[in-house]
Order: C-alpha cells, then structure tokens, then sequence
C-alpha cells in the first residue's frame, strides 16, 4: 500500500467504481479502497451473513433461512429500463461480459380494486380489459405519434412545438380519457404525481418512447431488467474492469483517512497505519464528511473526470 498513485478512489458505490474503472482504461495507477467488504456502498447487494451483520451486530442469522450466498439483499431495490442509459452505459464499455441479466416477467397496475397487466404485446393489448374498445383506438393514434416522434425533425410534431405545450393539451388532442391518462402517465412514463400534466409535454413523450423501445429490446413481458445477482453486480463489474487493467482494490479497510499537506492539498490515505500516495483522491461523502457542502452534478462528475484524464 506504501505505494504512489495517480489516483486514490474511497467507497465502491457505482460512480466511484466506474471512475476508478475508466480511468484503469486510460491506464492511470487507480488504487480502490473500502471501509465495507462488499461492494456497492449504500446501495449494495448483501447475502444473509452481510445483512444480519449490517443490521444486528454479530448477532447470527438462524440457520433455518438457509446458505448465505442464496441471498441477495438490495439495500436501495431498482429495476433497469432495458433500453436506458445505464445500459447502454454499460454496453458501451463492454463490462455485460462480467454480468448476467434477467428480463423482468411482467408490468402490472392496480385500478379500481384489480390488478391488470400492463400489455407487452398487440395480443395482449387487444385482450386487456383496462380500456374500452373506443379508446383503444384513440390512445393507439397516440401511441403512433410518440413512436414516430423525433425531437429533431419537425415532420413528426404534427405541428405541436412539445416543450411549450402542457402534457394535458397533448393529452387532450387525441381525445384521452382521464382513465388512460393516468395509465399512460403513470404505469408507461412512471410519473409518481400528477404534477407532468401542467408541464411541457416532450418529457412525457421521451419517457413513453423509452418504455416502448425498452420493452422490444427483449421482447419480455415488461421493460424491465435486473442483475441475476442484485444491483451490486454493477459496480462490481466496474471494479473487475479496473482489476483487469491493472487498478488495485483493497476491500475491509477500516478507518480510511485522506491526509493533506500543511497547504490543504490532498497527499495521499491511510489506513491501518499505512500510507498510500496520491495527489487526487476520489470519495464517496462519507469518507469526508466534514468537507462536504454541495451535491455534485452530472456535469461537473463530467468535468472531473476530464480533467483527471487530462492530468
């Protein structure tokens, strides 16, 4: 560990595991450390040994639940649009070879009292008892323009400039009924209030478009995708990227501290009574809880970035 890097990344959260992933690539010295013996920080995947120790000391967990490494606990539960921008993150920089995926089997919205699969298919869609024949046919013509629509060519827009226009007028132009607009805005663009009907309509529309697209990418029963093995899978494959272009990862490193100069520049870790150096040090904010003041922005995680590789 006594050792200089171009770099010293704390925590192994999904940012912080595909920075130290991309820069490994860019072939900087990258060094990963982290307090835990897992992977994924907050929102990791634990088996039963890891959750019953998070969350009641050293307490055992009672033998009838079974093997440890039959669970995979989500600290923070989420599926993955098929289609979405994490996954095309992640196939962009190849690190699908070290993940097995699962399609999500089916949609489903309660209404009413009842619960109805949200269609996945024509058939489907055609059977479905959650809209009237008529109106079928109305939100189909809706369906078609958010199909064809193309924020970069006006021919789509059949005249309708979206980002000025509200989601309830567009709604309103193909006759929906308030059934199949609280359908569409919440079981296809998973809006969690009412509140995008008095906003512009393009959002509305990308989002239904995503859902779309996302649910013929595997031709499933829904638009959903899952790690085989939970969301910790993810930053884990990032770390086996990094590993595989020679980044170092040290798991259960307790008491990680950044030490900086009499300047207040960032001069290295350590932990455990070692010392790692670095004059660029990459943390989750808990590692730093005294220097933290703002949110960082995806734009400037961007700039970071660019800059380390510039460097």
């Amino acid at each position: 560990m006594d050792e200089e890097y171009d770099l010293i990344v704390l925590g192994t959260g999904l940012k912080e595991c595909i920075l130290s992933g991309l820069l490994s690539v860019e072939r900087l010295k990258v060094l990963h450390m982290d307090r835990n013996d897992y992977y994924g920080g907050a929102a990791a995947s634990l088996n039963l040994n890891q959750l019953w120790r998070k969350f009641r000391g050293q307490e055992k967990p009672p033998a009838f639940l079974g093997s440890s490494k039959d669970y995979n606990v989500d600290m923070v539960p989420k599926f993955m649009m098929a289609n979405g921008a994490l996954v095309r993150v992640l196939v962009h920089t190849d690190v699908t070879k070290y993940l097995l995926f699962k399609a999500v089997d089916g949609s489903f919205v309660y209404k009413q009292g009842k619960i109805y699969k949200v269609p996945s298919n024509d058939v489907e869609a055609v059977k479905s008892t959650l809209m009237g024949l008529f109106e079928k046919r109305r939100a189909r013509n809706f369906f078609i323009f958010v199909q064809s629509y193309d924020e970069e060519d006006s021919r789509t827009h059949e005249g309708m400039d979206l980002r000025t226009i509200s989601t309830k007028e567009l709604f309103s132009k193909y006759g929906l009924d308030d059934n199949t607009i609280d359908f569409v805005g919440h079981s296809l663009a998973l809006h969690r209030d009412d509140r995008f009907l008095l906003e512009p309509a393009l959002d509305t529309v990308k989002r239904v478009k995503l859902y779309a697209e996302s649910m013929a990418r595997f031709q499933g029963g829904s638009p959903y995708i899952y790690p085989l093995y939970g969301l910790g899978e993810l930053p884990q494959a990032f770390a086996r990227l990094s590993a595989v272009h020679g980044g170092t990862y040290m798991l259960g490193k307790p008491d990680c501290k950044v030490e900086f100069d009499e300047m207040g520049q960032v001069r290295g870790v350590t932990s455990e009574g070692e010392t790692a150096r670095a004059k660029k040090v990459v943390c989750d904010p808990s590692y730093l809880p005294n220097k933290v003041y703002v949110l960082i922005r995806r734009a400037h995680l961007t700039k970071m970035c660019s800059s380390l590789l510039s460097t």
